[in-house]
């Protein structure tokens, strides 16, 4: 009797978790998309090389997320095709008594991208997504920007596999 009561006790207590499951939550058109290619992004900038950085962060940030397979253009349900489209700062800080000297600056990278599929249907897109990052200034502003964009193309990465993943 007291075994068929914890039993009982047992089962309505693990039935609340009927329906939930751990795994991929893709957005529903992207459901049969398994795989993705993402070939060299365009760069419409001036910055050099930015476009393979970018690139290589956002397919490290794709497999890190797991929910697609990285693969090859030929072998793969989508392409991701994206476009550099600018690499900005803004002054975010200045200095005390002198407010045309900056002390800090907010640097965001914009770039434009789509998905698609392998008959060439666009299945999100065009859309813009942006990374942004802060740096503070020493001696040379262009070496300081330099060393920032690595944090702001991490941002954009994350936040285009979440568009990808997630839908948002």
């Amino acid at each position: 009797m007291k075994n068929r009561i914890a039993a009982l006790l047992l089962g309505l207590s693990l039935s609340g978790c009927a329906g939930y499951h751990i795994g991929n939550v893709k957005p529903h058109y992207l459901a049969d998309i398994h795989s993705i290619a993402v070939p060299t992004f365009r760069n419409h900038t001036f910055q050099p090389n930015i476009e393979a950085l970018l690139t290589d962060t956002v397919i490290k940030q794709l497999q890190q997320d797991g929910t697609y397979r990285i693969a090859n253009v030929h072998d793969a349900d989508a392409t991701l095709k994206g476009t550099i489209q600018l690499i900005g700062r803004t002054p975010a800080r200045s200095v005390r008594g002198n407010v045309l000297a900056t002390t800090e600056f907010n640097l965001t990278i914009t770039v434009a991208y789509s998905l698609v599929d392998k008959s060439g249907r666009t299945l999100t897109g065009p859309a813009v997504v942006a990374g942004t990052t802060s740096f503070f200034v020493g001696s040379d502003v262009t070496s300081d920007e330099r060393q920032a964009l690595p944090l702001a193309t991490e941002d954009l990465a994350v936040r285009l596999t979440s568009a990808l993943t997630e839908g948002w």
